[in-house]
């Protein structure tokens, strides 16, 4: 349930929405030397709220999507800034991991709770 009264509560569409963003920013950093590439990010705070109020995590993410807008514009139109792009990687990795681990503990005790511990 995305709504956040489920099992895994808002942990589960967060999980969702930060491995899309990871996917996002890891397209970024691929097409870094494409010309006219607009990078993209997803606005993860509005995203989550969207999908904690009923919608699905690929619509509250597609409804969540921004064009970045450069520090030093580009000559050839793109807009990809790399250093940031990988700092934003790093930064939603490591929070794609700390939300695993809410998942995992939370599956850890349902588990312990079926075998009766």
């Amino acid at each position: 349930m995305a709504d956040g009264n489920g099992i895994f509560g808002i942990h589960g569409a967060a999980l969702a929405l930060r491995s899309q963003r990871l996917e996002m920013l890891a397209s970024n950093i691929a097409n870094a030397a494409t010309p006219n590439y607009k990078a993209r990010d997803i606005d993860f705070g509005k995203a989550l709220e969207l999908a904690t109020n009923g919608r699905t995590a690929k619509d509250a993410v597609d409804a969540a999507i921004a064009y970045r807008v450069p520090v030093t514009p580009s000559l050839d139109g793109n807009t990809v800034e790399l250093s940031t792009e990988q700092t934003l990687f790093a930064e939603n990795a490591v929070q794609y991991r700390t939300t695993l681990s809410f998942l995992e503990g939370r599956i850890n005790t349902l588990k312990r709770a079926l075998k009766g511990e």
